[in-house]
């Protein structure tokens, strides 16, 4: 089979790719990478070959790079999306700028005004990938790992409604291993229990997805979260000085135990990402006080690469480093092995809404559990969300859905309608549209595909 990699010159998920397939041995064939850096996607290949002629590789793979998305893609049986939109500087105005208006994001990569901004400047990408798969290997099943997740998926269907497609993210899994730990803890004769064990009900969209079902074997475990609840109050709890030196990415799942007080669902995606979807965590006069969720801001420098000599491929292909394999918990290979007919998978993937998720558009990319076999991907019914849960949800889904068109149709005044409905987006209406105009100026270059001279907003802000 072949893989064409799309963002094939990755320091991260590229390499975990090469890791995952280096030790299945029942599927082969070549993996096509493809990244605006060719450089880098060079330097994959290399390592990709060197590690799968390992006495200890399992794998039977070849890797090689190319100039031209459409030669990568070309007769792919798989596409993989793994991109980052260049350059790191954009992701220092979707932090910073918001900063200057009052509006503090953790992450800035799904809602609020820096993922609405990195949705604006992703539509055009997707939609030139969705065209080249359409024209290249129409049959492809492409996985996608780009966030916004939910926007970027979206854009592939509506370039190319044909088109197999899905989202995969790895939120919900630290939630099934916050679940295994609550069976090792109440359940009896429960020790040692994987993540893969647990069993959990999923529906919303990406990074503001719920549970309402979690069973170990035969055990009900979403019953404990009543104890659980109790053990971790007060759940605004935190020292603001005791996150001084925590991890950017800490996530100690207070604020999904949070809404789950308040609505009786557990949210399943890391604090950092839910606060960013409802209005009121983070409308505080003193922005650190979110810290007294066990939760730190990501600031803008974090999003910028460091010079520190040579890379992670160049360390590996050098020496100065070796290339371990370990056990990634990644799904995509056994996702290709499902879709190739060897073995069915279950799992939480993003993906159009065809009725799992009840009271939600047809259509909108929903997150839920799906059954994948030879290649065929079945979403699992999910039921309906509470009312007020829909509520904050649809709200969302709304606007993702008026980006993706107005994105395809590049009015910017759309585009700023979405951006003013966004909660987060809750200063003065000629404020937000300063804001939106002043990103949309730092970004001008990387917005070509919208039509910037026509747009009322530009011509009315200061």
């Amino acid at each position: 089979m072949k893989i064409g990699y799309v963002g094939g010159g990755s320091q991260g998920w590229a390499h975990t790719l090469i890791n995952d397939l280096a030790q299945c041995g029942d599927v082969a064939g070549s993996v096509a990478l493809y990244d605006v850096d060719h450089e880098a996607a060079m330097k994959n290949a290399e390592l990709g070959n060197r590690v799968v002629e390992r006495e200890d590789a399992d794998g039977d793979w070849t890797f090689e790079a190319y100039r031209e998305l459409d030669d990568a893609l070309a007769d792919a049986d798989f596409v993989v999306c793994s991109i980052q939109d260049p350059p790191e500087e954009t992701f220092v105005h979707d932090i910073d700028v918001p900063k200057e208006y009052g509006i503090h994001q953790p992450v800035a990569d799904t809602v609020g005004p820096g993922g609405i901004l990195r949705s604006m400047r992703a539509i055009p990408q997707y939609r030139e990938i969705a065209a080249t798969v359409r024209e290249q290997c129409p049959d492809a099943w492409v996985v996608n790992y780009t966030n916004p997740m939910t926007v970027c998926t979206r854009a592939l269907y509506e370039e190319y409604p044909d088109v197999n497609a899905i989202g995969l993210c790895h939120e919900v899994f630290k939630f099934q291993e916050q679940f295994a730990d609550i069976a090792e803890r109440y359940v009896d004769d429960a020790e040692d229990v994987a993540r893969e064990e647990i069993h959990v009900t999923v529906k919303g969209i990406n990074h503001f997805t719920w549970i309402d079902e979690a069973r170990w074997r035969d055990t009900d475990l979403f019953g404990y979260l009543e104890a659980e609840l109790e053990e971790r109050k007060p759940l605004k709890d935190f020292e603001p000085g005791s996150m001084a030196d925590a991890s950017y990415w800490v996530n100690n799942y207070n604020v999904a135990f949070d809404l789950y007080d308040r609505f009786g669902l557990l949210g399943a995606a890391g604090d950092r990402h839910l606060v960013e979807f409802v209005p009121w965590y983070l409308q505080l006069d003193d922005p650190e006080g979110l810290h007294r969720w066990g939760i730190r801001f990501t600031p803008s420098s974090a999003r910028l690469p460091v010079d520190d000599g040579p890379t992670q491929t160049e360390r590996y292909l050098s020496g100065d480093e070796a290339f371990e394999f370990y056990e990634s918990g990644e799904e995509a290979v056994d996702i290709f092995r499902a879709l190739l007919g060897l073995e069915p998978v279950e799992t939480h993937l993003n993906y159009p809404n065809e009725g799992q998720v009840a009271g939600l558009p047809e259509g909108a990319v929903v997150e839920t559990n799906a059954l994948l076999t030879g290649d065929d991907v079945s979403p699992l019914a999910a039921g309906s969300l509470p009312r007020e849960i829909r509520s904050m949800v649809m709200t969302h889904v709304n606007n993702q859905e008026t980006l993706v068109e107005a994105g395809f149709e590049g009015d910017l005044d759309r585009a700023f309608r979405a951006f003013l409905n966004d909660p987060l987006v809750s200063i003065e209406r000629d404020a937000a549209a300063d804001l939106f105009a002043e990103l949309v100026d730092r970004e001008r270059d990387y917005l070509e595909a919208w039509d910037l001279e026509d747009a009322d907003v530009l011509a009315t802000s200061r």
